[in-house]
């Protein structure tokens, strides 16, 4: 199953709790603020990985969707 992934990047701190639990899907920008890895860039990503990147967000920043 595709899951639609929103970084909300207002919210965004950049403590990389995502990076680290889905290495495949998201990365830091160069501000240090979180970002989709260009081959996830349409916002699509499966896996248990990204419910839990989403949970790990210290400010509720990533939507699954």
């Amino acid at each position: 199953m595709r899951t639609h992934v929103t970084i909300d990047r207002e919210l965004c701190i950049g403590s990389g709790q995502c990076a680290l639990t889905a290495p495949g899907v998201f990365t830091q920008d160069d501000e240090g603020l979180s970002a989709l890895l260009p081959e996830a860039e349409a916002g699509d990503g499966t896996g248990a990985d990204l419910e839990e990147a989403a949970r790990a967000c210290p400010v509720s920043a990533i939507t699954l969707g």
